[in-house]
Parts: C-alpha cells; structure tokens; sequence
C-alpha cells in the first residue's frame, strides 16, 4: 500500500501539469483573438480553397519510389537551409509524376524564388508549380 501513494500522487501531480498546460496555451489564443488579432488566425477562405479538386495537398502526394525521393531530396534541401524562415521550411511539397507543387505562406519574394529554385535544381523534377503565398507583414 505504501508504494501505491506515491504513484498515484506522480501520476495525478503530472496529469494536473499536463491539464495546466493547455489552459494556458487555450488562454493565449484567447488573449489573441481579444487583442482584435483574429483575422491572423482565421483562414477559412484557405480551407475552402483547399476542398477544391483542383487544389493539391499533401494527401495528393504520388506513391511512386520517384516522386517521394524527389520529395524528400527538396525538404532536406529546405530544411538545411538556415537562411529560410520556419515558415519557408515547412511549405508543402506535392510531387506527382515530376512535377512539384510549392504551397504555404514564406516571408518574402526572396525565400518564394529561393524555395523554387532549389525544387528547379532537384534532380528529377520535370517542372515546378509555385503557389508560395508572400505572408501580409
């Protein structure tokens, strides 16, 4: 019975750190949106775009031993990149067939060309469909 106690206790200590966590983080974005902030935040019109056929997404992206090495070659490149932004590394790639589609917000027109780039200079990659959103400052 005495080592039961002290679990129980670590386990509910950690639970209730856990729990605290997240009101926290609930209670910033709340903070945030009160600010008048919430048009940042709000990206509606993105995912009604984004239900279109028309637009590829990640859930788009080609099985074939080629297109995922193709890829995969073009976010290690992005992700080695110290000069691109968070947002610049983590824009999404689509492969299909060789062609290679850009999509998500960067910082500047400089990362939008240097992201297209370094997809142009991927070996295998018969074109590049850059849809790279400048972000609104």
């Amino acid at each position: 019975m005495s080592t039961r106690l002290p679990l129980v206790l670590f386990t509910l200590t950690g639970s209730l750190l856990l729990m605290s966590g997240s009101v926290q983080a609930e209670q910033g974005a709340v903070l945030y949106l009160a600010n008048g902030s919430s048009s940042e935040l709000e990206n509606t019109e993105r995912n009604v775009r984004d239900r279109d056929d028309a637009t590829l997404t990640p859930v788009d992206q080609k099985e074939t031993e080629g297109d995922i090495t193709i890829t995969a070659a073009i976010r290690q490149a992005v992700v080695r990149n110290e000069s691109l932004s968070v947002n610049a590394q983590n824009t999404k790639i689509i492969t299909r067939n060789g062609v290679v589609t850009l999509r998500g917000p960067v910082e500047s027109e400089a990362e939008k060309i240097k992201l297209h780039a370094i997809a142009k200079q991927t070996p295998g990659v018969v074109q590049v469909d850059n849809q790279l959103e400048i972000k609104a400052p």
